[in-house]
């Protein structure tokens, strides 16, 4: 396993089956800044990267400003379906500094669409501020003085962890020869990742939506690993209305002709059409009618007439709905949006372990269930179940008119619950 100060110098390459080979210019680093002597910080750059190699607009792609993104190239990965890959680099970032036992370790996990950049301003190699500014801060629940934090990116994402819009060793995109991946696999490469910096215990893992899915596997598959486990707004299994939810969001995008078939990259089109679909038909599940019916009513969008023949206008929702497709399009590749959405319908803990209730009473941290109440996607009751079969569980409960995006934008209540769970 390899620690890399650089953006991912062809790391991520990949054969169709024998999957991912060694990166020959992988270079060991010595700098002893960092929770162990083979982590140092990365600071913003980019490296070379031949101009005729596609790309997808959305992705992080190696010569971009790697931002406050670290490396670490993992080895090879066996997967939960079968397969093997056989080179997995996974980006990450931290904040704070490991203390001298190395029990001060929190692991943030993102949701489908975020990444490492947890907390911290837009800027180069960072498109978005932090998803969660207000969890990681001096003075904020989750103190840098006093703790070490660290997120990654999933395996499968496009934010510099190996993924569809990665390079293979033939130099081209992974494309569709990206293999299926499950929760359990992303959870493999976490622990990897934390072995590789001499992490061997944390003192929370914290997660949210499909972050929570993360979170809840790692306390299920490494529970003498894990000494806290935060559950917001997720669930131990993907239900029936969770998977027909997702199934035309991928439709959405696979039928854009410009998906061609996963192998957009070189075309120099990308199915942006597909993926704003997809993100309209998520957002609506992220919010609530209250909300929807508050905010915009049947209001008209500024300016634009809806009862207009012809040309009509938008309403002032769906405009809103069209200014989140953009602005996704605009950060994230839809090869990952398909990868992560095919994850998470395989989320189920109870797989191949006698069952959701077998597989959760191997817990051993002290957990932390939350739920947003007016969560259509993620409902209270798939929290209630869990927070039931868990051997030592907190229930907690978010108030919010704004449904499942509740835990993310209910910074006061995340940040007691959190907070609280921390001092137990």
């Amino acid at each position: 396993m390899t620690v890399t100060d650089r953006p991912a110098a062809r790391a991520e390459s990949a054969a169709t089956h024998d999957l991912l080979a060694p990166d020959p210019a992988s270079v060991p680093t010595t700098s002893a800044q960092g929770p162990t002597s083979r982590l140092r910080s990365v600071t913003a750059g980019t490296a070379s990267r031949g101009a005729d190699v596609p790309r997808s607009s959305g992705a992080w792609h190696e010569g971009d400003p790697v931002g406050q993104r670290r490396f670490v190239d993992i080895g090879g990965l066996d997967l939960e379906r079968g397969g093997r890959l056989s080179q997995v680099r996974i980006a990450y970032e931290t904040w704070g500094t490991l203390n001298a036992s190395g029990d001060n370790v929190i692991l943030v996990e993102h949701a489908l669409t975020g990444d490492s950049h947890v907390s911290g301003e837009a800027g180069p190699g960072h498109p978005s501020p932090g998803w969660w500014n207000a969890l990681i801060g001096s003075g904020r629940p989750v103190d840098p003085d006093e703790w070490f934090v660290i997120a990654s990116n999933v395996l499968g994402g496009c934010q510099g962890s190996t993924g569809p819009s990665s390079l293979a060793p033939d130099g081209r995109p992974w494309g569709s020869r990206f293999p299926y991946v499950t929760v359990r696999d992303q959870v493999a490469a976490e622990a990897a990742l934390l072995d590789a910096l001499g992490i061997d215990r944390l003192a929370a893992v914290v997660g949210g939506s499909m972050g929570g899915m993360r979170a809840l596997e790692w306390a299920v598959g490494e529970p003498e690993r894990v000494d806290r486990c935060l559950v917001l707004a997720s669930t131990a299994y993907a239900t029936a209305d969770q998977i027909a939810w997702c199934q035309p969001q991928l439709l959405a995008i696979r039928h854009d002709p410009d998906f061609a078939g996963g192998d957009y990259y070189d075309t120099g089109r990308s199915p942006e059409n597909g993926l704003g679909l997809a993100r309209r038909i998520a957002h609506i599940t992220y919010r609530t009618e209250t909300e929807l019916s508050e905010r915009f009513g049947r209001e008209a969008q500024l300016g634009e007439d809806p009862l207009r023949a012809g040309d009509r206008g938008r309403f002032a929702v769906e405009s809103y709905l069209d200014h989140h497709a953009g602005k996704l399009a605009r950060r994230f590749d839809a090869n990952s949006y398909v990868r992560l959405t095919e994850a998470m319908n395989s989320h189920d803990v109870g797989r191949d372990r006698g069952g959701v209730e077998t597989a959760l009473s191997r817990v051993t941290a002290d957990c932390t269930v939350v739920s947003v109440d007016t969560d259509r996607l993620y409902p209270p009751r798939l929290s209630d179940e869990l927070h039931g079969a868990l051997p030592r569980s907190t229930r907690a409960h978010i108030t919010s008119d704004y449904g499942h995006d509740g835990f993310l934008i209910e910074e006061d209540q995340v940040g007691r619950i959190i907070g609280d769970a921390l001092a137990r």
